[in-house]
């Protein structure tokens, strides 16, 4: 669910807004408009605000020269060469000064001021589905998906062999690739695993009998649509069968894994869920995550690949909530050191690191810390027997800082100043299928020196710019190397953001916001404020941060622009997160709301012209806010919203809300059709008719609603796309109309 583009809605094609009362006469004439693609809505140019906008985004990049910059350190720790404005440097450590060593060429300037490093590390494979071929490490053999069923030849394609025969459409069973919902939800882009020395291959069995499936009509743009059937399990509904087999190239035969320790599959089982399989390192076991449906208990479990018998690794459980179904984890790479490896675990309540090995021993708890949470290891030194890691413990939690520890637990130690959030380059690999918070792994460079006596470090917060230093292995300044240059920021009269605080809805835990202003800002005057949101479960995205925020180019319309956080966000230890367990739709809800009120008071916020907008999960939260809080917004625009969960797939929303038939108090109240005779402002509501993710059904129920209670609102149709959102534009004119133009009559919310 949480794939939005943080901050922005995605542009689409041009999709006429209209009202639902004339939507038969209109939809004939105008189809046609949806084909066209322009650079704004048509009404736009001629709104309040666009001219500034226009003045003014065309010169936002590069308002900030960023001191943000990552070094590659020489072999022997004595120097780190960087990019800097175009210019590659080389820095001496013993002697304190840096050597111009002239232009940077277009791969070194990459990593220099500005860059951005690599994207998402995307596969190439579809959304939700997985690999259809794997090549064995040896490069002989390649097995492959075909008709349901896995396939084995040579890997340029002759003497091809059927591993599997019984794969078919009518009985729903397939091999070698995985239900829809395993890539959504769990990551799972392969279903083909391969043993290191190539002599055997794991893969997947899936049985879909009982998965009832969502029929999605495509292509209706053309003259004849056509028509997409996926076995989709929604929440409560029947899921996939789950099995994992093991075949040897030898003898040509296949072993079941026994993935759920010769118990059924039900609910209750550990082992109803089997994903982020891997073989060990040293290719003696089948390594796999197995959890209950309700996703409160995990295993990390190992499998004999010759008997199909299963062990327990590691066992989680988190009985209030929920337990991260993808725990960051890190082999050691000693020579000969196969077994042992760093375990990521919210056990006590806040992310810490644990180094086990495969027996399932713990040898030492890295960290042990009771009031903030790991992030991320940054690098393992296993001969100097030293840990580097990152951790919120920086004077708010959103302030990132570098720890040292000993790989036995002894002497942590923070390198950096808690005023500051830190950043320093990885030096881990990014390990295969991902995990949790995503931090282990992913840098453009390692940002420690090779002896570990010196560090890379960038350091920064909301309302100042970054600067890079070279730090020692005491925390103790080197050398400043870079620092932001705001001279253009500046010129244009941009405006650093504002970090404030307030209580959440249960008047108890602190959160965080930020607040954007235009750069023609005057406090004598009244603004007002939109608020963009994702708000889902341990998601960042749109949220109160300490990394330097140029302010987006949106509030030169004429408004304030507020990020707020809820009790759903990460970083705050897994008792905040169990607040909003079996409760979406309520908690985070009524926590951004108590953000916008705590503004009311100021003499420049509008508290009558407040609007809301987000894609996906921010979609579901704009809808959910505008019918909950009418008094608090005016304006919500929803993008490919969720409606109400029992229409979504089973293993994300059960992770947080069970199933409908043990939570129909929690699904209800988070159903937007439950609460759509409260909508007092003005809604616009996106969907793109060929959403494979969030079906258009979700929309359809809540038109209906709508129009039942018979409320006003716009609809935008996005036809033949899918998970998307409006295109940014039009929903400026809705925003600019009923929030600027039009008088406070017509869109004051009830006071």
């Amino acid at each position: 669910m949480n794939r939005q583009l943080p901050g922005a809605v995605a542009r689409t094609g041009t999709a006429l807004s209209f009202s639902l009362l004339g939507l038969a006469l209109f939809l004939a004439v105008v189809l046609d408009l949806f084909y066209v693609t322009t650079s704004a809505q048509d009404r736009l140019k001629t709104m309040p605000g666009y001219a500034q906008y226009q003045k003014v985004s065309a010169q936002l990049n590069g308002a900030v020269r960023s001191g943000a910059i990552s070094g590659t350190w020489s072999p022997d720790s004595s120097s780190v060469e960087y990019v800097l404005d175009g210019k590659r440097y080389r820095f001496d450590v013993a002697a304190r000064n840096a050597t111009d060593l002239g232009a940077a060429g277009d791969a070194a300037a990459a990593g220099g001021r500005g860059g951005r490093g690599g994207g998402r590390g995307g596969t190439g494979i579809e959304r939700g589905r997985q690999a259809a071929s794997a090549d064995a490490p040896d490069g002989e053999l390649k097995a492959f998906y075909r008709d349901r069923n896995l396939w084995v030849s040579e890997v340029g394609g002759a003497n091809e062999s059927a591993i599997t025969t019984d794969g078919n459409d009518k009985d729903r069973i397939k091999y070698g690739t995985a239900s829809w919902v395993y890539g959504e939800e769990l990551g799972q882009t392969s279903a083909i695993w391969w043993s290191p020395d190539s002599r055997k291959v794991a893969y997947y069995r899936f049985d879909e009998q009982q998965v009832l499936d969502y029929n999605l009509q495509l292509d209706q743009t053309k003259i004849q649509s056509t028509n997409d059937v996926e076995a989709y399990p929604k929440a409560g509904a029947p899921n996939p069968v789950v099995d994992l087999w093991v075949y040897d190239v030898a003898s040509k035969k296949s072993t079941q894994v026994d993935v759920r320790t010769g118990k059924p599959f039900d609910n209750a089982v550990v082992g109803h869920y089997v994903y982020r399989v891997a073989w060990s390192p040293d290719g003696r076991e089948l390594l796999f995550n197995r959890t209950n449906r309700r996703q409160n208990i995990l295993e990390f479990a190992a499998a004999n690949p010759d008997t199909g018998a299963t062990r327990v690794i590691i066992r989680e459980e988190w009985p209030t909530g929920w337990v991260d179904n993808r725990p960051p984890m890190q082999f050691l790479k000693s020579p000969g050191d196969t077994r042992r490896f760093i375990w990521e675990s919210e056990r006590n309540g806040f992310a810490n690191l644990y180094l086990y090995d495969l027996s399932g021993t713990l040898i030492a708890p890295l960290t042990s810390h009771t009031s903030f949470e790991v992030n991320g290891l940054v690098k393992v030194d296993e001969s100097a027997g030293v840990v580097f890691y990152t951790s919120r413990d920086g004077d708010n939690h959103l302030k990132q800082q570098l720890h040292r520890v000993g790989l036995d637990g002894k002497g942590d130690v923070r390198l950096t100043d808690p005023a500051f959030h830190h950043t320093v380059g990885s030096c881990m690999p990014v390990p295969a299928g991902g995990g949790g918070r995503g931090a282990i792994g992913g840098s453009t460079a390692c940002g420690i020196s090779p002896d570990n006596k010196y560090f890379v470090d960038t350091y920064q917060t909301h309302d100042t710019p970054p600067a890079t230093r070279i730090v020692d292995a005491e925390g103790r300044v080197v050398s400043e190397i870079a620092k932001s240059d705001l001279t253009k920021f500046n010129e244009l009269g941009l405006k650093k953001p504002e970090m404030f605080t307030y209580k959440a809805a249960d008047g108890k835990t602190t959160l965080r916001g930020l607040i954007q202003f235009p750069s023609t800002f005057d406090p004598a005057r009244k603004y007002p404020v939109l608020v963009p949101v994702y708000g889902g479960p341990a998601s960042a995205s749109n949220t109160a941060r300490e990394t330097f925020v140029t302010p987006s180019a949106v509030t030169e319309y004429g408004f304030l622009i507020v990020n707020l956080d809820s009790r759903a966000a990460p970083g705050m230890g897994k008792r905040t997160l169990d607040a909003i367990y079996l409760k979406l739709g309520q908690v985070e809800i009524d926590d951004m709301a108590e953000g916008v009120k705590a503004l009311w008071s100021r003499p420049y916020v509008d508290k009558t012209r407040v609007g809301m907008y987000g894609t996906s999960y921010g979609g579901y939260s704009s809808v959910l806010s505008i019918l909950r809080h009418p008094d608090v917004y005016a304006a919500a625009s929803a993008s490919s919203p969720v409606t109400a969960w029992n229409h979504y797939d089973s293993i994300y929303t059960e992770r947080y809300m069970w199933i409908p038939q043990e939570n129909k108090e929690g699904y209800d109240a988070g159903s937007a059709m439950t609460h759509a005779n409260q909508l007092k402002g003005r809604l616009m509501l996106y969907y793109g008719t060929a959403d494979n993710n969030v079906h258009p059904s979700n929309m359809m129920q809540l038109i209906a609603s709508l129009q039942q209670a018979g409320k006003s609102f716009d609809v935008q149709v996005g036809p033949d796309r899918g998970h998307s959102g409006i295109n940014a534009d039009r929903m400026m004119e809705f925003f600019i109309e009923n929030l600027v133009m039009k008088s406070t009559s017509q869109t004051t919310p009830s006071q």
